[in-house]
């Protein structure tokens, strides 16, 4: 089985970084290594759980975040309030992998998982990439959200966390055999994703009958 991802969450906010938290602990793939509201915290954390990924405050009580990023042998994700495009390109230029504005709906966290779950596969086996697979990454890595992007029904979002799975492409009967929910429900939320344009659509032909409809997650753009 994957070892899962290791998250620390650092906010000043002791129940903003425990809410961080529970939705790391509630997604595939991710657990919770702690929370911690400090620079210095966050370090000492750090040195002794070696997390994968940290979620990150712009504003700390004894340091910036911002300072945090180039410092440490991790990923960021910047969850913070400071929405400064100077701001936000810095946290980028030292290494951020993502950023996200406060205040935001909860499932756009999950999303910002699915993006870096899939940009680490990528990099996962020491292989050649190929350029359209480093690119489909890079963008994971700089996708921006906010509370712009609408809040998606619990059924959706879990059509959509299917996807982010795996790159290879779904069927409407398969996705909807994995959460639980009949095919026409399925292949509604698949086509109000697609209209989204977070979910590109193929056609599978096989030696006889009408073509599948075989569905994957945009990597390349916001999925919120």
């Amino acid at each position: 089985m994957t070892t899962p991802f290791a998250v620390l969450s650092v906010d000043d906010d002791f129940r903003i970084a425990g809410l961080h938290a529970g939705i790391v602990d509630a997604t595939p793939r991710f657990r919770s290594v702690g929370t911690v509201g400090t620079v210095a915290g966050a370090l000492s954390l750090i040195a002794s759980e070696k997390p994968d990924l940290v979620l990150l405050d712009a504003y700390l009580p004894d340091q910036s975040g911002l300072e945090l990023v180039r410092r440490i042998d991790a990923d960021v994700i910047m969850i913070t309030a400071a929405n400064d495009s100077a701001v936000v390109r810095r946290a980028l230029r030292h290494g951020a992998f993502s950023y996200l504005i406060k205040p935001f709906d909860p499932t756009l966290l999950r999303q910002k998982l699915g993006l870096y779950a899939a940009y680490r596969d990528a990099f996962a086996v020491p292989r050649a990439l190929e350029q359209s697979s480093l690119d489909r990454a890079i963008a994971a890595a700089h996708t921006i959200t906010n509370t712009a992007a609408r809040a998606r029904p619990a059924t959706e979002q879990a059509v959509l966390d299917v996807l982010f799975e795996k790159e290879l492409p779904w069927s409407a009967p398969e996705i909807a055999e994995r959460i639980g929910v009949s095919r026409a429900t399925a292949q509604r939320h698949l086509g109000m994703l697609a209209a989204d344009r977070v979910v590109d659509v193929q056609l599978r032909y096989g030696a006889t009958g009408r073509p599948e409809h075989r569905y994957s997650a945009v990597r390349d753009r916001p999925t919120g």
